[in-house]
């Protein structure tokens, strides 16, 4: 990881941490968590910053406690593609894998709590609890990637952009321990070009249906990032998902 791109930032303890009961440390116990409070070092980056590019080795694994990061590749001619987003608890790295398959760039001011790989990968075979997590986590990862691929087939340009909103809203309640109802505000971490890379829209698409949406009273947005939800469950309906975010059948 190149030292001229992220900058060590105090540490909060793991106790206080806000993503502490998501991320992939959430099942461990005290002793194992002073083994992992040893062992991280936060790292910050700034909106536009690359984390790392796609083949490059990679020495380290990481939790996102705030802010949003991409994950994007690039073809042979030069076309990008967004294919991921790395919101707060999400794990970043893979261990046992030397190189990074994707670009990772920071899409707002971001947050890692990091960990060297090979000490990460050895603190694995002796935690059960930390194994297990991880373990849950790219389960649910396989499971998001499968909604995604039925967004980007079969859903409608309104429900790829109320899917999305609907997925932010459900993060954001699931940090605070809380379940995504009613009344909800998020703040939007892509810009309109970068939803329409990651929905597979036109920018002016996006701009059209988010305008419908706002239009319908769905949204409301406060400046360009905020956006007030005054029903998730109306939201949700027009994802066409059901409550829980899966699809409707």
């Amino acid at each position: 990881m190149p030292e001229d791109v992220a900058l060590i930032a105090p540490q909060a303890a793991c106790v206080k941490c806000p993503i502490r009961y998501r991320a992939v440390c959430a099942h461990c116990e005290k002793d194992e968590l002073d083994i992992l409070e040893d062992a991280k070092v936060y790292r910050t980056y700034s909106a536009g910053q690359v984390v790392a590019w796609s083949g490059d080795r990679m020495d380290f694994v990481a939790s996102v406690v705030s802010g949003v990061a991409t994950l994007t590749q690039t073809m042979e001619d030069g076309r990008t593609q967004m294919v991921g987003l790395l919101l707060p608890s999400d794990f970043l790295g893979r261990p046992g894998r030397e190189r990074v398959s994707y670009t990772v760039t920071a899409t707002t001011d971001l947050l890692l709590c990091c960990f060297r790989r090979k000490p990460f990968e050895q603190l694995l075979a002796r935690t059960p609890r930390l194994t297990q997590r991880l373990l849950e986590m790219t389960l649910d990862e396989l499971d998001a990637a499968r909604e995604w691929l039925l967004l980007l087939g079969r859903k409608s340009a309104r429900e790829k952009i109320a899917s999305l909103l609907a997925i932010l809203c459900r993060r954001e309640a699931a940090l605070n321990k809380d379940v995504a109802t009613g009344r909800m505000t998020v703040l939007l971490p892509l810009t309109r070009e970068a939803m329409a890379d990651y929905l597979g829209l036109t920018l002016e698409t996006v701009s059209r249906q988010i305008t419908a949406l706002k239009k319908d009273g769905i949204i409301d947005m406060v400046g360009k990032r905020q956006i007030n939800v005054p029903s998730y469950q109306d939201l949700v309906a027009e994802s066409g998902d059901d409550a829980d975010g899966g699809p409707l059948i």
